[in-house]
């Protein structure tokens, strides 16, 4: 009973709650006997003794010894103290103390609830009665029984309720039972340590050949971890080299167990288990390795009796595949197929940030060479321009000097040509800073610009210019990309001004269909041929064309030079205006 009892459980407010009551009901009972006819010896014995027992409950409170026999004994204890004094008083004609009664039953509906408030109510019942019926006469005992019993159902009721409350209210956290550590044995944490450390060198490192290198080997600690025999395993990275999406090209990026003549190898990717990965995007198991037309190429498989081939590919950019291959047929389960494909995701991931990471350095290179070309133009214009001029103007200045002591009309004459000279000057230096840094571009727009790029080519060099722009370009074109068509229009009306001796240029910028923006630089100077100039780009000290190749490829778009010796030239630049037209351009389409 008392197991059962443990069960039920109360809270340590409970506990104080049930203490705090008991002094009430002993501070009652001695005013109560203080303010009576006579000090009752006995009563004031039973009160001192239940004194003593609240004080070594509250110890035991505040020691947190409370368990499921102290609150039987309490309950036991407040039921004695109740119906002691209660007999006491009637015994002996004093006046009727009943009130008391109550306090087990306080005690037994908070400590046990329902079971405890129905115990309690029962044997107040049954000892009420029988005291009231040995010392009063028996209508006063019924009527005293009446009264008391119906009180004592309601008050447990109540009681129980309340405790109900407390004991869902504040009940203590329970400790929660931790399960026991599993052990780990001492290699299957260093395969793990070494699991996880592979795992942070292919996140950390932006090497490009080591991202490849540590992808394998982590596919293969991987595969040791789970038990599978890695001494025949045989594990590839293939990458694509070719430069045209229809026919793509792998080659041999890293292997291991793989034949020398098998990493010189160069599959295309067409057919078989390859070229559904390519296809598809989804991993392929296959255990026909002999009848697969590509895979059978490969020397180092003709043991290998099943293979697992899966694509490194992230959104719309493939970068080829990751092969692993194994004399048992049974290797490839759900389990390793799974940690493949993990090793997958964290290599294509790798892969990826490797190349951005080499975009950015070759962006970068391709910049500072952007840089010194521009230093390099500055240079040479200002050598063949203004440093020319300025050099004729202190030489004819001089010579205007000494002619003014012989022939003063001369000397005028001079004077006069070195002020053109000077003015003509200027408008080449000005001419130079706009193009450095046009400011109308930034203030008014790309035609503004190009507009009066053809006013200053009038002005300094005589060169006709005509521009004609269709203004929903110039809308649809971001303001970086403005500059950047600005300046390879003053590049080609440059290169034209000066090495094709043209008579007229016409720059036109022009909507075409599917969100494309057309720009033409067109003149009718002498022309060149082409494929001859391309032959022997890398000897001449001229980058024009260099510079518009890199300036179109800054704007996503599609350079073409057409021209021949006597029939002018037409640089042509096709320009994405969208997303989706870079997109299409990108894919060649």
């Amino acid at each position: 009973m008392i197991r059962n009892m443990k069960k039920i459980g109360t809270p340590i407010l409970t506990d104080w709650a049930v203490i705090s009551v008991r002094w009430l009901f002993l501070i009652a009972a001695s005013l109560w006997l203080a303010f009576g006819d006579g000090v009752d010896w006995a009563v004031l014995a039973i009160i001192l003794l239940m004194a003593a027992g609240n004080i070594a409950a509250t110890v035991f409170v505040v020691l947190n010894s409370a368990s499921s026999v102290f609150w039987v004994i309490c309950t036991i204890a407040d039921f004695a103290f109740a119906h002691s004094v209660f007999f006491l008083t009637i015994a002996t004609g004093r006046d009727l103390v009943w009130w008391p009664v109550f306090l087990p039953l306080i005690s037994a509906s908070l400590f046990f609830h329902l079971f405890g408030a129905i115990f309690c109510i029962l044997a107040n019942a049954l000892l009420l009665g029988a005291v009231a019926f040995l010392f009063i006469p028996r209508e006063d005992a019924l009527l005293l029984v009446g009264i008391l019993l119906p009180l004592n159902i309601l008050a447990g009721m109540g009681l129980v309720y309340l405790g109900t409350r407390l004991n869902l209210g504040v009940q203590l956290p329970k400790r929660e039972r931790r399960p026991p550590k599993k052990t780990i044995d001492h290699k299957e944490l260093e395969r793990r340590k070494t699991v996880y450390g592979l795992i942070s060198e292919l996140s950390a490192t932006l090497n490009y050949q080591k991202v490849l290198e540590t992808s394998l080997d982590l596919a293969t600690t991987a595969m040791e971890e789970l038990g599978a025999p890695v001494d025949r395993l045989v594990s590839a990275v293939m990458l694509f080299t070719g430069q045209d999406p229809s026919s793509p090209e792998l080659n041999v990026a890293t292997a291991r167990r793989f034949l020398m003549q098998d990493k010189n190898l160069t599959l295309p990717g067409m057919r078989g288990a390859i070229a559904h990965v390519i296809e598809t995007g989804n991993p392929v198991s296959t255990k026909d390795l002999k009848n697969d037309p590509e895979l059978s190429l490969i020397i180092s498989l003709h043991e290998c009796r099943s293979a697992h081939v899966l694509p490194l590919r992230t959104g719309l950019d493939a970068y080829g595949v990751l092969l692993f291959a194994h004399h048992d047929p049974d290797f490839f389960t759900s389990d390793r197929s799974e940690v493949l494909e993990i090793v997958r995701n964290q290599s294509t991931i790798a892969i990826q940030n490797a190349r951005l990471y080499q975009a950015l350095e070759q962006e970068k290179n391709r910049m500072m060479e952007i840089q010194e070309e521009s230093r390099t133009k500055l240079a040479r214009d200002l050598h063949d321009g203004p440093t020319q001029s300025i050099s004729a103007i202190a030489m004819r200045v001089n010579f205007a000097r000494r002619l003014m002591d012989r022939d003063a009309k001369s000397a005028s004459e001079e004077l006069y040509k070195i002020e053109e000279l000077a003015r003509r000057t200027t408008k080449e230096i000005r001419h130079m800073l706009f193009t450095l840094r046009p400011l109308v571009l930034e203030s008014q727009g790309l035609e503004a610009a190009l507009e009066s790029m053809a006013d200053k080519m009038g002005e300094t060099y005589s060169q006709e210019v005509i521009v004609q722009v269709d203004q929903r370009v110039v809308e649809l074109l971001e303001s970086s990309k403005q500059a950047v068509v600005f300046y390879i229009a003053e590049e080609a009306v440059n290169n034209a001004r000066k090495h094709a001796e043209a008579g007229h240029v016409w720059v036109r910028l022009k909507l075409m269909r599917d969100g494309l923006g057309f720009l033409e630089i067109e003149d009718d100077g002498a022309g060149f041929d082409t494929h001859e100039v391309d032959a022997t780009y890398e000897s001449r000290g001229s980058l024009g064309m260099i510079n518009l190749r890199e300036r179109t490829e800054l704007v996503n778009g599609i350079l073409r030079i057409d021209s021949a010796k006597g029939r002018g030239t037409k640089v042509q630049v096709l320009i994405p205006l969208t997303e989706e037209a870079a997109d299409r351009i990108r894919r060649g389409t």
